[in-house]
């Protein structure tokens, strides 16, 4: 039994024995944290000022009449491609016509009788007051059959310049007074874009600088356009200047888009940059992960508290807190801790 029970404890012990030399001799060290990594680069980038503003065409007008009468043509649709001096609306103007030939005739008589009056004083048979008011009764008699003929011009309303049409505000038989507006016209093939910017920006401003605008109808899509011309005074009660740039190719944009735009006044600096996802953003400060190549060729990171800039194209700048060339961790931060060893996943490139 002694013998027996010897046995049996024998076997426990040595069991122990052996599994607690296993466990002295097994490495509890955490696993290699796979990570995507880039590294950190130099790249100039150009300074530029930024604002917003509002799309128009260099030739856009409400079209409008400057005669009252009853609308009896209209020679137009919404949304037509008309050309210069094409003639758009005709208002009632049978009273001018009415008139003109009044006045013609009035005319015709005037000239007969100045022509007499000058033919009589030539042999003294007319006195010069005679002549005189003959020749003052030709000239109201043409003022008249001008004051009619401006008039009966503008009952016609033709387009001052070629364009396109916006939607039409009358209709046949309406009666329009000076001012109302008949449609809008639209020379889409220029464009421009009205815009302001802080007084303290006008130094850095010149005609001819380049500027990139964007529409929210054409999002991803950059518009090009040049500085123009800037305002002779800054505004006293916003204290903004005002400014204006031709755009080059306007394709698809319309007058009275609202655009964001960069207005580049030709300086560049040289920034220190790494993809944006490689920033960790907090209260306590903004971090990089760095890693370190060890003597043993493994690889560890340390977090760095830095100092970024602006952000162009996934890619954010850093003014302090690393060098050209240091590898920083762009994905799987949130499983690092202070001295991880990590190991980079090729495969992810940023």
């Amino acid at each position: 039994m002694i013998a027996l029970l010897l046995g049996i404890f024998g076997s426990i012990g040595g069991y122990k024995y052996a599994q607690l030399s296993a466990l002295a001799n097994t490495v509890f060290e955490r696993p290699p944290i796979t990570v995507a990594a880039s590294r950190a680069r130099v790249e100039t980038w150009s300074e530029y000022l930024t604002a917003l503003g509002t799309v128009k065409a260099v030739r856009g007008i409400r079209l409008t009449s400057e005669e009252s009468g009853g609308v009896v043509r209209i020679n137009f649709e919404s949304g037509d491609s008309v050309e210069a001096d094409h003639l758009m609306v005709v208002l009632n103007d049978r009273v001018e016509v009415a008139r003109r030939g009044s006045q013609k005739a009035t005319l015709e008589l005037a000239k007969l009788q100045f022509s007499r009056n000058r033919e009589l004083l030539e042999q003294r048979s007319v006195s010069h007051s005679d002549y005189d008011r003959s020749k003052a009764d030709l000239d109201r008699a043409r003022a008249d059959l001008a004051e009619t003929d401006a008039i009966l011009a503008n009952k016609r309303i033709r387009a001052p310049f070629s364009g396109i049409t916006g939607i039409r505000q009358i209709e046949l038989g309406d009666f329009v007074s000076p001012g109302t507006v008949v449609t809008t016209l639209q020379d889409l093939s220029a464009l421009e874009i009205d815009f302001s910017l802080p007084a303290q920006s006008a130094p850095r401003l010149s005609p001819g600088q380049r500027i990139e605008l964007q529409v929210d109808a054409f999002p991803g899509r950059i518009f090009e356009a040049r500085l123009s011309a800037l305002d002779s005074q800054i505004d006293p009660n916003t204290r903004n200047l005002q400014a204006r740039a031709r755009i080059q190719q306007g394709d698809g944009l319309l007058p009275g888009m609202f655009a964001t735009l960069r207005i580049f006044p030709g300086v560049s600096h040289n920034f220190i940059t790494v993809p944006e996802t490689a920033i960790t953003y907090s209260l306590h400060g903004n971090t990089l992960h760095v890693i370190t190549e060890m003597a043993d060729g493994a690889l560890t990171t340390s977090s760095v508290i830095v100092e970024i800039g602006e952000t162009r194209d996934g890619r954010t700048s850093v003014v302090a807190g690393i060098a050209p060339g240091d590898r920083v961790v762009t994905a799987g931060q949130n499983k690092l801790y202070r001295g991880a060893r990590v190991v980079i996943d090729e495969k992810v490139v940023f």
